[in-house]
């Protein structure tokens, strides 16, 4: 975690997590606990799934891209508007504002030069995962 992140129950630990599309979260995660001994940390509906690889981490997505377009990062900061407007001013093409979730944080999303999407996010508060729904399994 980056000096004076605040935590979140609901978000994983870790500075920079990627996200990976699959049409089902639910059998790609049993898949990749089988073949790669990963680990759940926290159920999100069944349209998302935290993941643990060993001190890492990812998240399943639903999603129907194709391989080539199903993996985005997702990295934590500490200020989301200036982050937002820093990365406007250096040309990235903002795909949504910054927005607050009621799981505790503030995200925006942007486009890299060559096509690349991020998702950055802000910790506001710790927020428990089931208040707004989600299923802790290993936090």
């Amino acid at each position: 975690m980056m000096v004076g992140m605040r935590p979140n129950r609901s978000v994983p630990p870790c500075p920079v997590i990627p996200n990976i599309c699959y049409p089902d979260p639910g059998a790609a995660a049993d898949w990749l606990i089988k073949a790669f001994g990963f680990t759940i940390r926290l159920r999100i509906a069944n349209h998302r799934i935290q993941m643990r690889a060993g001190e890492g981490c990812f998240t399943i997505r639903e999603g129907n891209a194709t391989p080539n377009d199903s993996c985005f990062l997702q990295v934590r900061i500490e200020d989301a508007l200036a982050h937002c407007k820093r990365s406007r001013a250096a040309g990235a093409k903002i795909l949504t504002e910054p927005v607050d979730h009621n799981y505790g944080e503030r995200q925006y999303n942007a486009e890299d030069f060559y096509g690349h999407r991020w998702d950055f996010t802000e910790t506001l508060r710790d927020v428990d995962p089931e208040s707004w729904g989600g299923t802790p399994v290993n936090l």
